[in-house]
């Protein structure tokens, strides 16, 4: 495990436990070294709308939004910081761009030596029983429910 992962992990425990300006010193310290370490970066935001401060909480958060502008939890939490601040229109904007990089998310192909969806579902076709062949009977049979009428009765028979 790198150093910074140890410092991040570190700070996730500090903000576990309540304690966000540790957490927020130690983060700050892994930007120090890596300013493109997103990780940092998002939870730095976290840790400022978790003591309250929305305002630093949005500026932060829009630094993670630098480093990946498509990325669906950026957007949720600034929806959320959004809406802690009492600005619901902003709050509106980011929470459909949240839903827009899910889509996308969704709609990506699958990672490199990651199987498609619809190859596995070939392969699951290719491993199952193979169908049993059914035939059409030539004649249908008569319908059981309906009583034969006489030959040349077009009515029913009167009671």
């Amino acid at each position: 495990m790198s150093d910074l992962q140890a410092i991040y992990d570190d700070a996730m425990f500090d903000y576990s436990t309540g304690d966000y300006d540790t957490a927020i010193a130690k983060l700050m310290g892994i930007l120090t070294e890596d300013p493109r370490h997103f990780d940092a970066q998002l939870s730095i935001a976290m840790c400022h709308y978790r003591k309250g401060d929305y305002a630093t909480a949005i500026a932060e958060g829009h630094k993670a939004q630098q480093l990946k502008p498509n990325e669906q939890l950026v957007h949720t939490n600034l929806s959320l910081f959004y809406m802690k601040a009492g600005d619901k229109k902003t709050a509106e904007h980011h929470g459909l761009q949240a839903r827009i990089a899910s889509w996308k998310e969704n709609m990506a192909p699958p990672p490199a030596g990651q199987p498609a969806a619809e190859s596995v579902d070939e392969e699951l076709k290719m491993a199952g029983p193979k169908p049993q062949a059914f035939k059409l009977p030539e004649k249908f049979p008569e319908m059981p429910w309906k009583k034969n009428k006489p030959a040349g009765q077009t009515t029913p028979p009167a009671k």
